[in-house]
């Protein structure tokens, strides 16, 4: 079998791509925002959040866990979310990197 396209790129890169494709939807940038607002939620208050459905915000909070971007601890029969800390760091890394490297460069 032949080499994924994924196969030309460093690890890093494959990381950081996938999660800024599970941020790629404008839902997904919602959750995230309204759990930086609050220390922590139960899925139906990010339901009662979004102007989508119930099934919808599930399968937008099943991306962001994922992607690691979330977790999720049961308690009782809700599932209360909030950030990961360590994803958000390497998120931040690498924009920091960027704008490092903008201003030393100049076209």
């Amino acid at each position: 079998m032949g080499a994924s396209k994924a196969d030309f790129f460093s690890e890093e890169q494959n990381e950081i791509a996938s999660l800024f494709k599970a941020i790629s939807h404008p839902a997904r940038v919602a959750i995230i925002e309204y759990l930086l607002k609050v220390d922590s939620c139960i899925c139906g208050d990010i339901v009662n959040e979004l102007p989508l459905a119930q099934p919808t915000v599930s399968q937008h909070l099943k991306e962001l866990k994922n992607a690691n971007i979330i977790k999720g601890n049961i308690e009782g029969t809700a599932i209360c979310y909030c950030l990961n800390p360590e994803t958000m760091k390497k998120m931040e890394n690498y924009f920091s990197g960027i704008s490092k490297s903008l201003n030393t460069k100049c076209c």
